[in-house]
């Protein structure tokens, strides 16, 4: 059943704001109008200057284009809130993009309704993160062009610089972006090697937009989150570790609090073993020391030499530690 006018007419800009291209007869239906009744109010739109495109295809539809007038942000107080909460929180730190959180932030305090302000008040002065040490900075500008590469399904291009520095000419068909440990990642399909890349964002430069779209191909993950950790755990880095555990690994996973940096093998039902590598020779070493914590048996099969010469100090620190009292 359709709004009034009105309402009808922000409803509209909202749908049109969500996806690139609708078709006629979605919107339509979402409006609960005719087709006659949507195009009349698309040109309504286009009268007070919204740049709504028409495009082609079998059905026809619509998008909502870039241009000097931009339609207003809608957001119910929900989605107003939840949007407060989200930039308070990467103001806070952790994900690269701290300043421009927070001015985002302060603009979206100026133009939210009286009535939301001290709830955004309590929610900002009650809020913190803590960020990761070390996270790399990244252009919003740039998240926002792999971003909306994504979302269009566009085939992107860039130089990429790799952990040995090299820099490399990539032309990628991006799928998604994932955040974590205080990073940002591109999921993407990588047609020159025939198989799925991820790619640290902070890392990528002369972004270039190629306007040539493609089909998006199935993930061979449930998610894009999934399809990241198991990149991690197949990926070997500088500094590693073989541990044979006496616990079942669902165990050993939900012991660890984090995120394990590495591949847990379940070879018995009450057994795995642990391949643990990363970057950081503390972050390797912190695990070991997590998963021996847990009171099963652990024998560590291989290490190399950096952790394994750690791990010995940190042994006889808290063997020196315990004999004290």
């Amino acid at each position: 059943m359709s709004t009034g006018l009105p309402g009808r007419m922000l409803t509209l800009l909202s749908l049109l704001q969500t996806r690139r291209t609708w078709s006629g007869a979605e919107l339509a239906e979402r409006l609960g109008v005719t087709d006659r009744t949507l195009r009349r109010d698309v040109d309504r739109l286009r009268a007070l200057d919204y740049p709504v495109e028409a495009t082609t295809g079998p059905a026809g539809g619509y998008r909502l284009t870039s241009g000097r007038n931009l339609p207003p942000l809608l957001l119910d107080d929900d989605e107003a809130l939840a949007t407060a909460i989200a930039l308070a929180t990467a103001a806070a730190g952790g994900a690269g993009i701290e300043d421009a959180a927070l001015r985002a932030l302060t603009t979206l305090q100026r133009v939210l309704p009286v009535r939301l302000r001290p709830q955004l008040t309590a929610l900002t002065g009650t809020t913190t993160a803590v960020a990761p040490r070390g996270a790399p900075h990244v252009d919003p500008h740039v998240l926002g062009a792999v971003a909306a590469c994504c979302r269009d399904a566009e085939i992107l291009a860039f130089d990429y610089r790799s952990r040995a520095d090299e820099t490399t000419a990539r032309r990628v068909e991006p799928h998604h972006l994932v955040a974590h440990g205080g990073r940002w990642y591109l999921v993407a399909f990588d047609p020159e090697r025939a198989d799925w890349r991820t790619f640290r964002v902070d890392r990528m430069a002369e972004l270039r937009p190629t306007r040539r779209g493609f089909t998006p191909r199935e993930l061979p993950a449930p998610d894009a989150a999934a399809f990241l950790v198991r990149s991690f755990a197949r990926a070997t880095y500088l500094h590693t570790a073989r541990l044979a555990v006496a616990l079942p690994a669902d165990e050993v996973r939900a012991g660890v609090s984090a995120t394990i940096p590495g591949d847990v093998d379940a070879h018995a039902a009450d057994a795995c073993t642990v391949a643990l590598t990363a970057e950081s020779v503390e972050l390797v070493v912190q695990f070991v020391a997590a998963i021996a914590a847990l009171g099963a048996p652990v024998r560590i099969e291989e290490m190399s030499d950096e952790v394994g010469r750690r791990v010995r100090e940190l042994g006889a620190l808290l063997g020196a530690v315990g004999g004290v009292g």
